[in-house]
């Protein structure tokens, strides 16, 4: 039986849970929220990362069977209540702003996601500063890392799954690479330890650092920004793959990140991964009007007669030779790709 905790009405929303999951994330927030009473009495925020066609109703009717808290699509301009729990609509990034009420936004993509974990840990962080509770759990790369360090740096406390007990440990692991998180342990052990903290007096709030403030209010509107990208970083010389733009490398520590003025962000890892995806749709590209030309040529020999017949024919064996090079390469990142799935 789930234990009923007390709360006090006088410090409604003092505290609030941010969680952010990938790949398996569906098994593991069941696990999570299904530790909980009803009436739970701080506010929880997830963020899941799921395709833009998807509507995430899969994963709140499957919470909702829990009969545990109430587990609903986030609204912007709605107000948190405890005992609820919110998701972030899928192709909408989930934010906190001003007194405490959701925001609901089309922002930039941020680690090649929307929603994505970091815009919402940060945005937690700067609302509730020592009262955020920062839990990560399963996923691949590296989305929530920045976020929990914005959660550290307010005050906040940090969960994160323990990899071996993740679907996909990736995300976990690399906070914990990354970050001298306060908790990792099963999520079977995550709900105990939330009634524990949540009784606990909260440490004085700490002014909330000039890079997190920024990077909060980047995300919350959909603008250029040259003034408060300036700010975070210098230039590097390359682009940002999603808009084209010039990126900056953000903050001086080991744990690489980048922006763009229009607001994208990336990790390392995200941004290498983009990279790949828009050099193979280069390809394909390459491919197809190297092939469109070989058969133009190929035409063009068949209506001549004599040398002009014939350098047709050689200029459309050239571009034979550039289709058999762009397909090795296509091949070569195909079985680059097998290997990296898991097993």
């Amino acid at each position: 039986m789930k234990k009923s905790l007390k709360t006090d009405k006088s410090a409604k929303n003092s505290r609030v849970v941010v969680v952010g999951t990938s790949a398996g994330g569906l098994s593991a927030l069941k696990g999570l929220i299904g530790q909980l009473p009803k009436d739970y009495p701080v506010p929880f925020l997830v963020v899941w990362h799921i395709s833009p066609d998807a509507t995430g109703n899969t994963l709140l009717d499957e919470l909702n069977k829990l009969n545990t808290i109430k587990c609903q699509h986030a609204k912007s301009g709605k107000d948190l209540k405890p005992g609820c729990l919110y998701l972030a609509p899928s192709d909408h990034h989930l934010l906190i702003g001003k007194n405490q009420k959701m925001l609901v936004t089309k922002g930039a993509y941020e680690n090649r996601s929307r929603p994505a974990i970091d815009p919402l840990f940060r945005s937690a962080a700067v609302a509730f500063g020592p009262g955020t509770i920062g839990i990560l759990l399963t996923g691949y790369l590296d989305d929530g890392t920045s976020g929990m360090k914005a959660v550290k740096k307010c005050g906040g406390t940090s969960i994160v799954q323990d990899p071996n007990d993740a679907e996909y440990p990736d995300m976990p692991r690399n906070a914990l690479n990354n970050i001298k998180v306060d908790y990792c342990l099963p999520i079977s052990e995550m709900g105990a330890l939330l009634n524990k903290i949540i009784q606990q007096k909260l440490p004085k709030r700490k002014p909330v650092p000039d890079e997190v403030l920024v990077e909060a209010k980047i995300a919350e509107r959909v603008l250029s920004d040259l003034s408060s990208v300036n700010r975070l970083g210098d230039q590097v010389p390359f682009n940002c793959p999603g808009c084209g733009g010039v990126l900056w490398k953000v903050g001086k520590d080991s744990n690489l990140r980048f922006r763009c003025h229009t607001g994208h962000a990336y990790t390392a890892a995200s941004l290498e991964a983009e990279q790949t995806h828009k050099i193979e749709e280069t390809m394909w590209t390459a491919l197809r009007m190297f092939e469109e030309h070989k058969n133009l040529l190929t035409e063009m020999a068949r209506g001549k007669k004599g040398v002009a017949s014939k350098t047709a024919l050689e200029r459309a064996k050239t571009s034979q030779v550039h289709i058999g090079r762009i397909r090795a390469i296509l091949k070569a990142d195909e079985n680059e790709s097998e290997d990296d799935m898991p097993t």
